[in-house]
């Protein structure tokens, strides 16, 4: 490996970069349930959940919570967990490409593929954080 690439690789602010890039899709979710109620509500009420307030604010606790986990690192291994079943669920309750037909079918299947590819990431980057912790112990990266 060049030794840019593996300096880079090992460094604090590609980490952050990382991390922060993941994070930013549930916490901007998070944050528009909680600052467009009427949206979330409206979304939840789309998705056939009721009572709509429960589950929007629900999920933007999940959301919230889950993004804090990976920014700063409390308890990523609970906050991947969080957010890998929130979309699972979402999975399952919205995007039921096999109840459909035609083009929404083929809509809620590539989110279906995008929610399986995020969770993905969220355990790379769990599993990451625990070898980058391990390293950073034993004194190899700062």
């Amino acid at each position: 490996m060049p030794y840019l690439v593996k300096l880079s690789l090992e460094s604090q602010w590609l980490w952050v970069i990382v991390k922060c890039s993941l994070a930013f899709l549930f916490l901007s979710s998070g944050l528009g349930k909680v600052i467009d109620v009427e949206a979330g509500y409206m979304e939840m009420q789309a998705a056939g959940l009721t009572p709509v307030w429960f589950f929007n604010y629900a999920s933007a606790l999940i959301l919230l919570v889950g993004a804090y986990c990976i920014l700063f690192e409390r308890h990523m291994w609970l906050g991947s967990l969080l957010l890998s079943i929130f979309l699972l669920l979402t999975i399952f309750i919205v995007h039921t490409f096999w109840t459909m037909s035609g083009l929404q079918a083929t809509i809620a299947f590539y989110f279906a593929i995008e929610h399986i590819a995020v969770i993905g990431g969220l355990w790379s980057i769990t599993i990451a954080s625990h070898f980058r912790q391990q390293l950073r112990s034993h004194g190899v990266i700062a």
